[in-house]
């Protein structure tokens, strides 16, 4: 195992001052915000006591850049980890949270080895033709009547009622997936 694989061991002084073991020398949350950034588990350890303070510094970088207005946690998925607290779903939230943010960095990792995909890399992305079927369908119903628009549905190609409104049906009920499927996450 290389250095970079164990985590930067962090010790906290009696000053509250954090060291940098690999460094030799002093760091601020701002440091170690960076080095997460970067890829790098760190560690913090009180020097007096041992005890191992990771999970409290992390909350508190985290809190520290929500307030300066980098929001990423939104006000509900906050509301819901408090609730989380004092409910049977406290057992159940850690794994919640690691199997969410594991399926984010999966997609991530496949977003990437599709865009390295010749000649269209989007293509090849899970969900991609529906999308661009729903885009397609709403364009069309967007641009409905414009001149020069392709497919637009107005003169003597135009689509019977029938067919326009079979396509808003669809708009609509992949609209309402959409904002379930949002919902739950």
């Amino acid at each position: 195992m290389s250095a970079t694989d164990k985590p930067l061991l962090i010790k906290r002084y009696a000053s509250r001052r954090l060291y940098n073991t690999e460094t030799s020398d002093y760091v601020t949350l701002e440091d170690i915000a960076g080095l997460i950034r970067k890829g790098r588990e760190v560690q913090i350890i009180d020097l007096k006591t041992g005890d191992d303070l990771t999970r409290q510094y992390l909350l508190q970088i985290v809190a520290e850049h929500e307030s300066k207005g980098q929001n990423v946690l939104p006000v509900n998925v906050l509301t819901d980890l408090v609730r989380s607290y004092t409910t049977g779903m406290q057992a159940v939230m850690p794994q919640f949270l690691a199997s969410s943010f594991e399926m984010l960095r999966n997609s991530q990792s496949k977003m990437v080895e599709n865009l390295s995909t010749f000649p269209n890399p989007m293509a090849t992305m899970p969900g991609f033709d529906a999308l661009r079927k729903q885009q397609e369908a709403f364009l069309k119903t967007v641009m409905n009547g414009m001149p020069g628009w392709p497919g637009a549905t107005s003169g003597p190609e135009a689509e019977p009622a029938a067919e326009k409104g079979e396509d808003l049906a669809d708009i609509r009920k992949q609209l309402a997936e959409l904002q379930a499927k949002l919902s739950k996450l």
